[in-house]
């Protein structure tokens, strides 16, 4: 009841014309910013820091946090449409999202991706409000010890992640592990497979290499469809059919609630995120379906899915920030710049010094999720009007802002030759059977495993055997091993059973 009470507190400062006014244009920048690839919100929201100095200290968070959310709703729509990723954590949702569009079925992905974001999104502002402060508690436990044990666990599922063979997708897990090495170690300074390249001492951004592997790969995939004289199926323009059937909604009911629920998790754990939410959430609806093989064909709960659990996880990564002074990602690093900057120091104490701060932030967090669906979903069918301009104009602009998206991140020609040599070996990989998914993931988790296992073997001084020590870690250990043994196991009982 004191949450509820806390709540309606907040949204009375929430509503206030100031703040509503400036929610609106963090959720549209934020939504602008996921559209454009390459930008993503932590350039965006450093580049806003001067900006909020002069906004009092409830607006100038509220702003930087509807930006952040924003983008999670803004990446989605151009990785269904055009297969490029406006934001690293949309890059799952490309799978089936643009298997979707090439069906036809554009409008229900982009429908399903903002309704699921928004249920995502009110379900972790209530969470935030109810049992987020108990929960980061707990969070801090989770240190890195066993935040090596979650990556290893993650590594083991991240080869479940596409349909192709098992060895071809442990491949290319193996090959993103070695693009995750290149650069400068953290704890030894020395450098590794930069080839006597300074621009190689900061290794490759992920969105770059996201950008070519998916969209300058597309590219090339469809300009190889135009000469055999393939093309995608249009969409139906009338409005029933751009937003999802009652069919559509009955099998993305069960992903919507358990992402949101596996977003909120992970967002509380510093280290975790938007980005380990989303592919999470795609390995285990997965896991869970009983036609695995759907996925990456067209799933809708593999747009659902994943699609909440990057929202949810954005919002919950608010808790550690505002209750422990813990920043669980990048972004809420420099959001918690912002706070210091404007004299408030994150904590368990900001809860009783700045009670309108806090509730205010989490309560504008109901109304920015509110004015995304309201944005978003009247917009499907301008978006899926897209899809109307020749491939001739069409590919020319993906390349293009991919190019602008790559260079952008560091002002670096040398990005932009990274994702255009990504795609072309990624269009290629595909041609032979290999999914890319699988590497993107760990190429993700690659530098999570070295970075956690450094600092375990620091804190233990060298010592392996702390990582049995830990309750959380052994249960992690013991849910990689069965994964890894699983499928072995079950080869070998269809085996048996077919020499009967």
């Amino acid at each position: 009841m004191d949450a509820l009470l806390n709540l309606l507190h907040g949204l009375s400062i929430a509503i206030e014309p100031t703040n509503l006014g400036i929610a609106l244009v963090g959720v549209i920048v934020g939504t602008a910013v996921g559209v454009l690839p390459g930008l993503g919100p932590t350039a965006t929201v450093s580049l806003l820091l001067p900006i909020s100095i002069s906004l009092n200290q409830t607006a100038a968070i509220i702003l930087l946090a509807a930006i952040y959310y924003g983008a999670m709703y803004g990446g989605s729509i151009t990785s269904i449409l055009i297969r490029v990723p406006g934001e690293a954590a949309s890059a799952i949702t490309t799978l089936d999202g643009y298997a979707m569009t090439s069906k036809g079925r554009a409008g229900a992905a982009l429908g399903m991706s903002a309704f699921a974001s928004f249920i995502a999104g009110i379900a972790a502002t209530l969470g935030i409000a109810i049992v987020g402060p108990s929960f980061a508690e707990k969070a801090l436990s989770f240190g890195p010890i066993e935040r090596t044990g979650l990556v290893l666990f993650g590594l083991t599922l991240a080869a479940s992640v596409g349909n192709g063979s098992r060895s071809k997708a442990w491949t290319m897990v193996g090959l993103g592990l070695l693009l995750s090495t290149f650069g400068v170690d953290l704890v030894s300074g020395e450098e590794r497979f930069t080839f006597g390249s300074p621009d190689m001492r900061d290794g490759i951004d992920i969105a770059v290499l996201a950008m070519g592997l998916f969209g300058v790969s597309e590219v090339l995939a469809s300009a190889e469809k135009k000469f055999a004289g393939q093309s995608n199926k249009l969409p139906s323009y009338r409005l029933r059919d751009l937003l999802p059937d009652r069919q559509e909604w009955k099998a993305s009911a069960g992903p919507i609630t358990r992402g949101s629920a596996l977003g909120f998790l992970l967002g509380l754990l510093p280290g975790g995120g938007a980005l380990i939410a989303s592919f999470a959430s795609y390995v285990m609806e997965k896991k869970l379906s009983s036609t695995p093989d759907r996925f990456g064909k067209g799933a809708i709960e593999g747009v659902a899915g994943p699609e909440s659990a990057n929202n949810s996880a954005a919002q919950a990564s608010f808790i550690p920030l505002l209750c422990l002074g813990i920043p669980a990602n990048a972004v809420i690093g420099v959001i918690m710049g912002a706070l210091l900057m404007q004299g408030v120091t994150p904590g368990p104490e900001l809860l009783n010094l700045h009670p309108d701060l806090f509730w205010g932030v989490v309560a504008s967090m109901l109304v920015g999720n509110a004015m995304l669906v309201v944005l978003n979903v009247p917009l499907v069918r301008f978006f899926v009007l897209l899809l109307k301009v020749p491939e001739a104009v069409l590919t020319p602009l993906i390349l293009v802002f991919c190019t602008i998206g790559a260079f952008s991140i560091n002002n670096s020609l040398f990005d932009v030759g990274v994702m255009i040599t990504s795609g072309f070996a990624a269009h290629l990989l595909q041609k032979a059977g290999y999914e890319l998914a699988p590497l993107l993931l760990a190429f993700l988790l690659g530098s999570l495993l070295e970075q956690n296992l450094q600092q375990s073997l620091i804190i233990s001084t060298g010592d392996y055997s702390v990582l049995v020590r830990s309750p959380i870690n052994v249960a992690f250990l013991m849910a990689t091993a069965a994964t890894l043994l699983w499928p072995l196991l079950s080869d070998r009982v269809h085996k048996s059973k077919m020499s009967v």
